[in-house]
């Protein structure tokens, strides 16, 4: 007779693995230190049955090897004009070394091992919480009149610039959207962007997704005639 070996498909960090016991894999970090004892409870299928969308009850344990780190990925970005620049970056994944115990296809919530946390996991505590949430979304639908004029309520009260900020639209190519980003990532008058190094418009390139339009508009430049015109 053809022996049956249990595995199960558990998902963490937004991915998929199938696993058996026994294997060693490297998932998104989890917060966990070598040595501790682990549980994912997003099981998506064990043995044969499946999972709408998860198995209840269901677990994988497994035991953390280690904590490490993933290969360095280079990204690299060059910007073609007159005041070009160019940065390289780097990055390495966290990533958690672990190795899987037992599969559990019931009792998974009442095994007493601590739940993996981090990369995407949710605790059996955390599912059981969030299960009266469609009861509570029937309750908002009840009221839909009053939810709507909360939700208007602060665009109406919301005031055409930042109190005591400038009217950074007075900067070429920024128009009502782009200076609420830029209010919301706390820049707010002329003089915070005249003050900005290649750093800053970098990361404020990337933070906003501006696409270069920070070097391309000349926004600094500006910004300084702008603040000495107040002046």
């Amino acid at each position: 007779m053809r022996e049956y070996e249990m595995f199960a498909v558990m998902k963490t960090g937004g991915k998929q693995y199938k696993v058996q016991s026994g294997d060693v894999l490297r998932v998104e970090k989890i917060a966990a230190d070598a040595g501790e004892k682990i549980q994912f409870n997003e099981i998506l299928m064990v043995g044969a049955t499946v999972g709408s969308p998860l198995v209840d009850g269901a677990a994988v344990q497994a035991e953390v090897i280690d904590q490490i780190k993933g290969e360095k990925v280079i990204h690299f970005v060059k910007r073609r004009r007159k005041h070009g620049s160019q940065r390289t970056k780097g990055h390495r994944q966290q990533l958690t070394l672990l190795r899987v115990t037992d599969i559990l296809e019931k009792g998974g919530d009442k095994s007493g091992v601590k739940a993996a946390m981090g990369a995407g996991s949710v605790s059996a505590s955390a599912m059981a919480a969030g299960k009266p949430a469609p009861k509570a979304a029937a309750k908002k639908s009840e009221a839909p009149k009053a939810a709507q004029s909360t939700a208007e309520a602060p665009k109406k009260a919301a005031p055409k610039k930042a109190a005591g900020g400038d009217d950074l639209k007075q900067l070429s190519g920024v128009g009502p959207a782009l200076e609420k980003k830029l209010h919301e990532a706390g820049v707010t008058t002329y003089a915070q962007i005249a003050g900005w190094n290649e750093a800053d418009i970098a990361e404020m390139d990337d933070k906003l997704s501006f696409k270069g339009r920070i070097e391309r508009e000349d926004w600094v430049a500006q910004a300084k005639k702008l603040a000495a015109e107040k002046e």
